[in-house]
């Protein structure tokens, strides 16, 4: 990721728990905070790359990394954010840091929303 990218404090860690995920807004941005089991803490877009359904809303296994979402049966490996259903759409991916007990999200500031968007021939 190029350019200046500013630095939110989005949830304290402890807000964050192994296997949890999160809805958050910053800067305009809707985002989904993804603490995955035995790993990091990752930050996308918090909208389907289809039609734009909130993520948080949708079905999350911990176990597989999955995410499946509510409005027409999408799914994300959210430790890549790769669509597995169908495959190639991608979720936009913020970079995360954890700093004195908070987790920040590093928005880009360069005016743009950040988010991918994707369809399919039958929509």
């Amino acid at each position: 990721m190029t350019g200046d990218i500013r630095w939110l404090p989005a949830v304290p860690e402890d807000e964050l728990w192994e296997g949890d995920l999160l809805d958050v807004e910053l800067d305009d941005d809707q985002v989904l905070l993804v603490h995955l089991d035995g790993g990091p803490i990752k930050a996308y877009q918090g909208m389907c790359p289809h039609q734009e359904v909130l993520l948080a809303d949708g079905e999350w296994n911990p176990d597989t990394g999955r995410l499946e979402c509510p409005g027409h049966k999408w799914e994300f490996d959210l430790s890549t954010g790769a669509g597995l259903n169908p495959t190639g759409c991608r979720l936009f991916e913020f970079p995360v840091r954890v700093q004195d007990g908070k987790v920040e999200v590093g928005v880009p500031q360069d005016g743009e929303r950040h988010y991918y968007r994707f369809s399919t021939a039958a929509d």
